[in-house]
């Protein structure tokens, strides 16, 4: 009995031991930051992988890397592509292919082990990406539409119905694998024998189409499995065929839709055969889709369908050969953002009869549409109008959308139950008013569709604060819905554009909650390519409106929306690829608007929509007024400057840095001469001017602590404890108090529900993010009720200050956590999926105990400051932090107490100053 207690120790001991010293793991393998991705057009991508440990200080000290041409000698280990060989390293996230030149269309597979200094991996589940249409001429066929109108299009209205093509293929051998590539411009939907290829929605995403133009890819080798086939394309107008064309000199139209595709199929006997658009295939525009537009809707008559049309024997006699048409001009790109899609369904809460009509309410501002459910005598029009909010009498407010008509109208063929949704269009709405509809209008036969770009939410977060927690989410919901292949301002009237001035600081607090990096690099290039050669940067882009306003603070956020994705992933490419427009835009601005005294004298809009100092001074006005303001230019620049220093370090541009940090330090000294004499503190500087010279360092050493003192006056003083900030400010005010040791004015102002804040927004019914802080009362033409603008940078204070979760070098690897404590903030929980990894912050407050669970991802260290009375006063799972081998003390500075952590999990204890 005894030897086998011993025996049975030593198995509980040796358990013990191996989960301690669990081996490391490499998992999440991704190319471009993507999962396996169809359709990549870099010759080198980048790859990056997790791993995964239960140990503590988990560093990864080498990486293997094997890609190979076939599963098989993948699983031979045989690298015939790149065998990095034991590459001495510890980046995971950004490590490039270095191997033999890859070919178009061709797949190709790779896996990673990793070296620790707690033991090496084995390998890890093998990942693959499909490499894309690389040259020009391997696309080799051509453009195919119609260029012009017919009997089925409304040109006085501007509407064009959709375009419906076809071709029937016949496949005489086994498939092996076949792949479809396709630009549809400026939508459209594939299909196959009658079954719609993917699950994207609005695809491709929006371009310059003179710029470039981006194809997707899809793998469709198990609807090729047959002798006889039907492929089928519908096409609709999207930004490509604009509606709007009365102002041809602010509105880019790019001409009717088209389209180029082909599948490249691989048979098992090696051989290989393409299917391209040519004129052998046909078409019609008298199809069910009568218009589309994304303003106005979409009209749909049932009656019109075209039964089995992307099937084989559909009797085509009728349709038209496709016309070769000029091709859009841009270059052709794989699309790496992902599309959009259905990415939540909705039910509605309430119907509302309302003068023969109904009001359905989802009880969610959001962006997409409404499927439904509907039986009746053919010929009925159903009619679908869209809107954000109801007038007093409960009937829709619709005057904020500007000329978008904002409705769907489908037109019943009669007969068994009818199931639709709109396919060319969407709408930003909360309430839906249903016209016509035969029978009882019931909630079961609605469903909202949310529908934005498919990316992963990688962040949460929770308070003891139920109103930071509702703003959390109002914030989800409005960036949500404004993701539509570029960052729209908003989803509901005629404009839905991608305003520079609205993203520098809401994107960096956007990237706490979405997997966005690949949608802000394609943005960012959609800035780049709308660079003029004289080397100016518009207000939109892509500038489907033609805004080139030459102001410091719009085209400005191309630079510190890089900077933030260089920060939060740690692609240096990010910096390479853009530092010569970035360059050329600065000498630009500087050469045109840099006045004798150093001043940059040129601004357009000023601080953007700041708010009336009363909700009656500002009812029933536009905020629509430009304020141009030298100040805010000027500090803007010279902060460009100093961010464009760093650029030139990282992109091996080091020879410019010089001039940059001269040319910032000269106009420090012209600044403070024009604008912050010594008696300039106590003028007429507004809040936002006094939050930029102190956030961006612009003010004299010295001065410092009186322009501290000017700013809370003004915020406790002359506001009541609220801010006054419009666009401009708002993108820099919580963290500038944070840096000013005033967290608490900054909670104050997060937390106020009278106006203007973001409480009040939520106390008058809003369930995202106003465009304007007095949004319930102001000029319809400007207060749209789903707008991100006005986030500014609370995300970013939401995660960094009230979490602590911040990067401190190369995408996360090194982390700094130190959450501010704040009176009447108990606790907070956030997560945050970073590309290393999962990172968490959970505090607990309760008198003089401050408790606080860590989750640090492998290979990242993290400096922490725990607030204690001192070191002997912490404790980490019920031993004190200074007898953990695991735990390295820095030091003590205000209160707290600085470690550095390795990766793992971490509880700590400790007694409050």
């Amino acid at each position: 009995m005894k030897s086998k207690v011993k025996i049975t120790g030593l198995i509980v001991w040796l358990f013990l031991s191996v989960t301690a010293f669990a081996q490391p793991s490499a998992d999440a393998l991704r190319c471009e930051l993507l999962t396996n991705p169809l359709g990549i057009d870099k010759m080198n991508p980048r790859l990056s992988w997790q791993i995964q440990a239960d140990a503590r200080n988990v560093v990864q000290t080498a990486y293997h890397i094997l890609v190979a041409s076939s599963p098989e000698k993948l699983a031979q280990n045989i690298g015939d592509l790149w065998d990095s060989g034991k590459t001495e390293s510890d980046n995971s996230i950004a490590v490039f292919y270095d191997g033999k030149a890859l070919k178009s269309d061709t797949e190709v597979f790779w896996k990673v082990k990793v070296y620790t200094n707690k033991g090496a991996s084995d390998w890890s589940v093998p990942a693959s990406w499909r490499v894309g249409l690389l040259y020009y001429k391997d696309w080799n066929r051509r453009w195919i539409g119609f260029d012009g109108y017919f009997d089925s299009d409304d040109k006085e209205a501007g509407y064009l119905s959709a375009r419906y093509f076809r071709k029937e293929i016949s496949i005489t051998k086994e498939v092996q694998e076949a792949t479809a590539y396709i630009m549809g411009l400026g939508l459209y939907e594939l299909y196959i024998d009658g079954h719609k290829v993917g699950d994207q929605v609005l695809a491709p995403g929006l371009t310059d189409y003179t710029k470039n133009v981006k194809y997707n890819v899809f793998d469709v080798t198990e609807l090729l499995n047959g002798e006889k086939h039907t492929l089928g394309v519908i096409l609709g107008n999207g930004r490509y065929y604009a509606i709007r064309q009365e102002k041809p000199y602010k509105v880019k139209n790019f001409g009717f839709p088209k389209m180029q595709m082909q599948i490249r199929i691989t048979y098992t006997d090696g051989s290989r055969q393409t299917i391209h658009t040519d004129d052998t295939w046909k078409g019609t525009t008298d199809g069910p889709i009568i218009s589309n537009n994304e303003y106005d809707g979409e009209i749909y008559d049932a009656r019109k369908e075209l039964k089995d049309w992307a099937k084989v024997g559909y009797d085509d006699a009728t349709w038209e050969r496709a016309e070769y048409v000029q091709e859009p001009g841009g270059n052709y790109e794989a699309q790496i953002n992902n599309n959009m899609k259905v990415m939540q369904d909705l039910k509605p809460v309430s119907i509302t009869p309302k003068e023969g009509k109904y009001i359905i309410d989802f009880g969610q501002n959001f962006s997409g549409w409404v499927k439904m459910r509907v039986q009746g005598p053919g010929g009925t029009e159903v009619t679908l109008r869209f809107a954000e909010s109801l007038n007093e009498d409960g009937t829709l407010f619709r005057d904020n959308l500007r000329a978008a008509k904002a409705t769907d109208v489908y037109i019943l063929k009669g007969g068994d139950i009818e199931e639709w949704e709109p396919r060319f269009t969407y709408h930003g709405f909360r309430y839906v008013e249903v016209e016509g509809y035969p029978g009882e209008v019931e909630l079961d036969k609605f469903i909202g569709r949310l529908v934005y770009d498919e990316m992963e939410t990688v962040g949460s977060f929770t308070s003891s604060n139920a109103l930071l927690n509702q703003i959390h989410k109002n914030a989800w919901w409005g960036i949500a819905s404004n993701y539509k292949s570029i960052p729209v301002d908003c989803p509901q009237r005629n404009e839905r554009q991608a305003w520079l001035g609205d993203r520098p600081g809401s994107a960096y607090g956007e990237n706490f909650l979405f997997d966005n990096a690949n949608f802000y690099s394609k943005w960012l290039e959609d800035i780049r390519l709308s660079q003029k050669e004289d080397g100016a940067i518009p207000d939109v882009a892509p500038a489907f409106w033609r805004y080139y306003s030459d102001n410091m603070t719009w085209p400005g956020t191309y630079l510190i929306v890089a900077d933030m994705l260089y920060q939060q992933t740690g692609d240096v490419r990010i910096l390479e690829k853009h530092y010569p427009a970035m360059k050329k835009w600065m000498r630009y601005m500087e050469a045109l608007y840099r006045d004798s005294e150093g001043i940059i004298t040129k601004d357009s809009y000023g601080d953007w929509c700041a708010p009336p100092a009363t909700i009656e001074e500002g009812r029933g006005k536009s905020a629509d007024v430009k304020r141009p303001n030298p100040l805010i230019s000027t500090a803007y620049y010279y902060h460009l400057l100093q961010m464009i220093a760093r650029f030139s370090e990282h992109t091996g541009n080091s020879q410019d840095r010089a001039g940059f940090e001269e040319s910032a330090a000269n106009m420090k000294k012209d600044f403070n001469k024009r604008f912050y004499n010594p008696s300039g503190y106590y003028g007429n500087n507004t809040l936002t001017e006094n939050l930029l010279a102190m956030y961006f360092g612009l003010v004299e050493e010295g001065q410092k602590e009186k322009l501290a003192d000017r700013i809370v006056e003004i915020i406790e003083k002359e506001n009541n404890g609220h801010l006054s900030t419009g666009l401009v400010g708002t993108q820099w005010i919580m963290r500038t108090l944070t840096d000013m040791g005033r967290a608490d004015l900054a909670y104050k102002l997060a937390t106020n529900t009278t106006y203007p804040s973001w409480g009040y927004m939520l106390e008058n019914g809003a369930t995202t993010i106003w465009e304007l802080w007095n949004g319930d009362t102001a000029h319809p033409r400007m207060n749209s009720q789903n707008h991100v603008m006005m986030l500014g940078d609370l995300l970013v204070w939401y995660y960094e200050n009230l979490a602590g979760i911040k990067s401190a070098a190369n995408g996360f690897q090194r982390i700094i956590m130190k959450p501010e404590l704040i009176n009447g903030l108990d606790d907070v929980e956030a997560n945050h999926k970073s590309i290393q990894g999962m990172i968490t912050s959970s505090w607990k407050r309760k008198r003089d105990r401050f408790a606080w669970q860590i989750a640090i991802p492998a290979n990242t260290t993290a400096h922490v400051y725990i607030p204690a009375k001192g070191v002997r006063f912490i404790t980490e799972q019920g031993k004190q932090i200074a007898d953990h081998s695991d735990i390295k003390i820095i030091g003590e500075e205000n209160g707290r107490v600085i470690i550095e952590l390795g990766s793992g999990k971490y509880q700590f204890l400790s007694t409050l100053p």
